[in-house]
């Protein structure tokens, strides 16, 4: 089994429901940058990682829709 071990500069954690997602964004040191509840769209999404976008790594835990994210992600 391959593990991933490279470390970033931001990470992206999101519980994601049908209508809303709660994104958390923390630095390398663990330090807390964004803890907000909103609309899950893609605006909203680009809008709160576009700072920390050059070095981010995004995890979802969600039901179904996670389907969105990997497309926006990548």
């Amino acid at each position: 089994m391959r593990f991933y071990t490279q470390q970033h500069q931001f990470y992206c954690g999101i519980d994601l429901h049908t209508r809303s997602m709660y994104v958390c964004i923390m630095n390398l040191e663990g330090e807390i940058l964004v803890h907000r509840n909103m609309a899950a769209t893609a605006e909203n999404l680009i809008k709160v990682i576009e700072p920390y976008r050059s070095d981010v790594v995004v995890a979802v835990e969600c039901i179904f829709t996670w389907y969105w994210i990997a497309v926006l992600c990548h």
